[in-house]
């Protein structure tokens, strides 16, 4: 699974004229199952954007997770964005090979989305498929690629 993940003052997803999710600070995640992904790497990767420590504390230090924060900076929008695994490198369009199938990427969106409400993050929702207009305000901007690909041999199931 790969997720860009940004912190963020306010983020919105629109479908058609309709908000299908709105937060206010804490980050808008575009998320991409790739194929190989197994449940265990998307929880591991739910459980990392959860416990990243990203939120300044008292001093101004990014030293809390959503884990330590409350209110509206305990909030994530998921927006599934399948194109974050293209492969560019050759010729003038880009490759979605990599990307899992619609199904399977539908339903690896929702084990990421499903162990962020577990860890009690309040989740918002793009639309699976759609053609999504997003509106966001980067706080800081801070700006993270996180890959399940890549996580170190300690951690791995």
């Amino acid at each position: 699974m790969i997720i860009v993940l940004q912190r963020v003052a306010r983020a919105a997803c629109t479908v058609a004229g309709e908000v299908t999710g709105r937060i206010e600070t804490g980050y808008c995640l575009f998320v991409c199952g790739v194929k190989g992904d197994t449940a265990a790497d998307v929880v591991w990767l739910a459980d990392k954007v959860v416990d990243l420590r990203l939120f300044a504390d008292a001093e101004g230090r990014t030293n809390l997770s959503l884990q330590d924060v409350t209110g509206s900076r305990k909030s994530v929008l998921v927006v599934p964005q399948f194109t974050l695994a293209a492969d560019w490198r050759k010729g003038r369009r880009p490759s979605f090979t990599r990307s899992a199938s619609p199904d399977e990427g539908e339903r690896l969106v929702g084990v990421f989305e499903r162990r962020l409400t577990e860890r009690g993050v309040g989740v918002a929702r793009g639309r699976f498929g759609a053609e999504m207009s997003i509106e966001l305000l980067n706080q800081g901007p801070f700006t993270l690629v996180l890959d399940s690909s890549v996580r170190p041999v300690a951690e791995s199931p």
